[in-house]
């Protein structure tokens, strides 16, 4: 087993944990987000992702103390995941949306299974959302999953999650949208990694039964349809 505590004992290394938040336009919450991260003890280093951002992301996420990088242009989630991929030398690496506030210190719950060695992926599962869709989205993902990955699970689309170094040398082309985190399932349950869903009372941006939710969510459910497709020539 490994150790409970982040700081190994009895000559081992400490276990070095990276959070990755990628952003777009995202000044007005990814300060609370980045000092909310700051705040725990287990977390040893936090960079932001400005994926093309036009507002001031690059220079709030600076003075909140995170380090960033910078794409000129925006190329989306998946490739905003990767650039911080490159430069996590951790053990375990997370991966946090920008608009969590105050509630991104939650992320300790998906940290702590890694460090006791009890999963090799943990998945945030959130509270329920006051408003949402009709879960056309989710259960696809969630179909897709069972049907390619050969297991079943509730947050299939959650995008707050903790991994280890076997799970990221496992997992292959994020892609750019939305299908990121069903692609790395799929992924990571292919290569007999362990998941473990861990309910987190995290709060983020939610989109209505209005045209701007479906909207979103019709991108969302293109942009998986494709991943989904890549891992199914993949078999």
């Amino acid at each position: 087993m490994a150790p409970e505590s982040h700081n190994c004992e009895g000559g081992q290394r400490p276990v070095k944990v990276c959070v990755l938040i990628p952003a777009w336009n995202e000044a007005d919450r990814i300060d609370q987000t980045i000092l909310a991260v700051r705040t725990l003890d287990i977390v040893d280093e936090i960079w932001v992702i400005d994926d093309g951002s036009t507002d001031d992301t690059y220079r709030v996420s600076m003075e909140a103390g995170a380090r960033v990088i910078r794409h000129s242009t925006n190329y989306g989630k998946g490739a905003a995941l990767y650039s911080g991929m490159l430069v996590a030398d951790a053990d375990i690496v997370v991966f946090l949306d920008a608009d969590l506030c105050e509630t991104a210190v939650e992320c300790e719950k998906l940290i702590r299974p890694l460090l006791e060695d009890r999963c090799d992926m943990t998945i945030g599962q959130l509270p329920k959302p006051l408003k949402g869709g009709f879960g056309l989205v989710k259960n696809f993902a969630r179909g897709g999953i069972r049907k390619l990955g050969g297991i079943e699970v509730q947050a299939p689309l959650s995008g707050q999650r903790a991994l280890n170094r076997r799970v990221l040398d496992a997992i292959g082309n994020l892609g750019s949208g939305y299908g990121v985190e069903v692609g790395m399932t799929i992924d990571a349950a292919r290569k007999g990694m362990r998941l473990l869903e861990v309910e987190v009372n995290m709060k983020n941006r939610e989109y209505g039964r209005d045209l701007r939710g479906f909207v979103h969510r019709g991108k969302q459910l293109i942009q998986i349809a494709r991943v989904l497709l890549s891992r199914w020539q993949m078999r």
